[in-house]
């Protein structure tokens, strides 16, 4: 994480199939910025972190 300067989580998605989780996030990689930080703000506008979820 500190290579990307990762702070915080503040997306998440739960699959049951590693397989759907993978294809997922090639799908989100090939998105452009503003499509992924769209998607964020719909369901954490203030930017949350999410990372007391992981428990």
């Amino acid at each position: 994480m500190k290579r990307y300067g990762v702070h915080r989580l503040v997306y998440t998605e739960t699959y049951e199939r590693a397989d759907e989780a993978i294809a997922r996030e090639k799908q989100l990689k090939r998105w452009k910025r503003d499509w992924k930080i769209e998607l964020i703000e719909r369901d954490n506008p203030e930017w949350r972190d999410l990372s007391d979820l992981l428990v």
